[in-house]
């Protein structure tokens, strides 16, 4: 039997979350409808297939299964995978992955695409991926899924279907681009990395970090190492237009049921019940 990573899962909007995340620990997400996976701290067999990859950054509990990865897709004759992450440090992953092929004697093959914030790219006809900065203790980014659709301009609506075919034959442009902000995933940040990046507040689903909930734990020290506190997210409350919040990365120090209890006493309603604790 293949020993496998352990991840939870849940559903939204058409769309399931899947992966697990604990500080320090180990980070990996998947959104299989949508065939990507962001960060790579550990990889579950069941998560071979998807082939496309958006690393935050290169701590380890982030990116430390990506030559395991790599290596099961050939061991299993799939196409080589994408691997987005920072530009910075696309050089010195290429070089872990040569070494990580002299001591494994197999090849590690994959495509890794270097990003900086402010970059896009299309992921399919209907998906557009944009990158922003986020605020750690390395840089990183973080990465934005929108919904892309094609709308009739304002300006044509009401007209007859012959009308409109005519205009379009004759070469004039009658729709516009709209995008919906559909999934956006932080990786390891402090509040900066959000209040940088509006569309954060605002995507269909949002997974990002809560690292600490207890009132005794100095925020100014979490935020200086790169991370959230609930606090943070009670400030912001009104802020987030989520329909859902995926939290993850809770430190180490405490028990599935004290965060549970002390969200749930903290948090206002209203955001607690969009609220998914990833436990």
């Amino acid at each position: 039997m293949v020993e496998n990573a352990p991840f939870l899962s849940c559903q939204h909007a058409g769309l399931t979350v899947e992966g697990y995340s604990r500080a320090a620990v180990q980070s990996y997400w998947r959104i299989p409808e949508l065939k990507v996976g962001f960060d790579l701290g550990a990889q579950p067999w069941d998560f071979m297939g998807t082939g496309t990859w958006m690393l935050t950054h290169t701590h380890l509990d982030h990116v430390a299964a990506l030559p395991v990865y790599v290596a099961r897709r050939r061991m299993m004759r799939m196409e080589p995978p994408r691997i987005y992450l920072p530009a910075y440090a696309v050089e010195d992953v290429r070089r872990l992955l040569l070494v990580m092929q002299r001591l494994d004697r197999g090849r590690m093959i994959c495509e890794l695409k270097g990003v900086e914030p402010g970059d896009e790219w299309e992921l399919a006809r209907d998906h557009v991926v944009t990158t922003f900065a986020t605020t750690h203790t390395i840089p990183s980014v973080g990465y934005m899924i929108w919904d892309r659709r094609r709308k009739l301009k304002e300006e044509y609506q009401g007209l007859p279907g012959e009308r409109i075919r005519d205009l379009r034959l004759s070469g004039t442009e009658v729709t516009r681009e709209v995008r919906v902000p559909l999934l956006c995933y932080t990786g390891d940040t402090n509040p900066e990395g959000l209040d940088a990046y509006p569309p954060a507040f605002e995507a269909k689903i949002l997974i990002t970090e809560l690292s600490f909930i207890r009132p005794n734990h100095r925020r100014e020290k979490i935020h200086k190492f790169g991370h959230m506190h609930l606090d943070d997210f009670i400030e912001r409350a009104e802020r987030f237009q989520n329909e859902l919040i995926v939290c993850g990365h809770l430190s180490t120090r405490y028990h599935p049921n004290e965060v549970r209890r002390v969200v749930e006493a903290r948090l206002p309603p209203r955001l607690r019940e969009r609220m998914k604790l990833w436990l």
